[in-house]
């Protein structure tokens, strides 16, 4: 753990504060909010990023739940079927989307990019949407429809609340991964299209370090805050649920 993540924390934050002859220097960190395009550049990531959660929850909600569900899936292979492009790289998945955009004659851009996001990040929803419902105390749902609550509120009032936790751990696994990557854009919008991450990857590739070790340290303050209101967002549907 010192060598592999703290270590390399450290490196980062060290960089982000330094100018190139090693003095403290606070210009990496105003940079980025004095440069128009790294702004940009990070809102469209903010936006590719939402839009991205938004299409996996309202496809990974349902799914999930269908798995979770002992009536209408009796058969484990059907969850190793959404398990298993897990086990694949995501880089040979992204390539071998585009070259079948390629084959299909569609031009690249958000669109297929969008379509390549979903299709990488869409199991990294379902699967903790999944474990949650599938661990869920069936006795509430029981306990609702013994009281006389149809279906769609018994859904709506417990088992959304329960499974809320599951949500926001798929969130967290799609959104900031959405927000940094860069090889997805590149491949997918023939490099049309520049999220977060890819300018972090053209300055370190630049040997412009410090610059690109302030972009991931401002990143690194987002998962942060990120993880942080997840958290708090947990308790809350929990505390709100009793």
């Amino acid at each position: 753990m010192v060598i592999f993540v703290v270590l390399p924390l450290i490196l980062i934050v060290m960089y982000a504060f330094q100018d190139g002859t090693g003095h403290f220097t606070l210009s990496n960190i105003t940079r980025f909010f004095t440069d128009s395009d790294s702004l940009s550049t990070f809102a469209l990531s903010i936006e590719v990023a939402i839009e991205n959660t938004l299409i996996c929850i309202l496809l990974g909600y349902p799914a999930a739940w269908i798995l979770a569900n002992r009536e209408l899936n009796r058969s484990a292979v059907t969850v190793m079927l959404f398990i298993m492009p897990m086990w694949i790289n995501a880089l040979m998945r992204t390539l071998a989307t585009a070259e079948l955009f390629n084959v299909l004659g569609f031009t690249l851009g958000k669109g297929t990019l969008l379509f390549g996001m979903v299709y990488d990040y869409l199991p990294f929803m379902i699967y903790p949407i999944y474990n949650t419902l599938l661990k869920m105390d069936k006795s509430y749902a029981e306990a609702a429809e013994d009281l006389g609550a149809p279906p769609m509120k018994v859904f709506w009032k417990v088992t959304v609340p329960l499974s809320m936790p599951g949500v926001m751990s798929g969130v967290l696994m799609v959104f900031m991964p959405t927000v940094s990557t860069f090889a997805i854009s590149e491949f997918l919008t023939n490099n049309k299209i520049k999220l977060f991450g890819t300018i972090i990857q053209e300055n370190i590739n630049s040997s412009m370090w410090n610059y690109g070790a302030a972009l991931a340290f401002i990143m690194l303050i987002i998962i942060g805050i990120t993880s942080l209101m997840g958290g708090s967002d947990n308790s809350e549907a929990e505390g709100g649920l009793v």
